[in-house]
């Protein structure tokens, strides 16, 4: 932003002020300006509460996905676990197998 540029804005904020000081004094001014504020303030509210809808629904879904993300991971921890327990069942019986046919072959 140039110099020239930003000396206009500087003076379009100063004169905003000077001129809403100036309808400020006056009742009816007052009055508008009151209402302006008003809507403003009911607007900030009511994005403030969107934001807070917005925000509890979004940690109701990560909550969601961390639930999720438990339930599959105890879930793949148990097929592991009987995949183990299963290889080992299978490991024993061949080596019994083995043991069989060794056994056998030696008499």
């Amino acid at each position: 932003m140039t110099v020239k540029k930003f000396g206009w804005f500087v003076l379009g904020i100063a004169g905003g002020f000077v001129v809403a000081h100036l309808v400020n004094k006056d009742p009816r001014g007052h009055e508008l300006l009151s209402q302006v504020d008003a809507r403003i303030g009911e607007f900030t509210d009511r994005m403030g509460d969107a934001y807070r809808d917005q925000e509890a629904q979004f940690v109701g879904l990560v909550a969601e996905a961390k639930d999720a993300v438990a339930g599959t991971a105890a879930a793949a921890q148990d097929a592991a676990s009987d995949a183990r327990a299963s290889a080992a069942e299978a490991a024993a019986k061949a080596a019994d197998a083995a043991k069989n046919v060794t056994a056998t072959l030696t008499d």
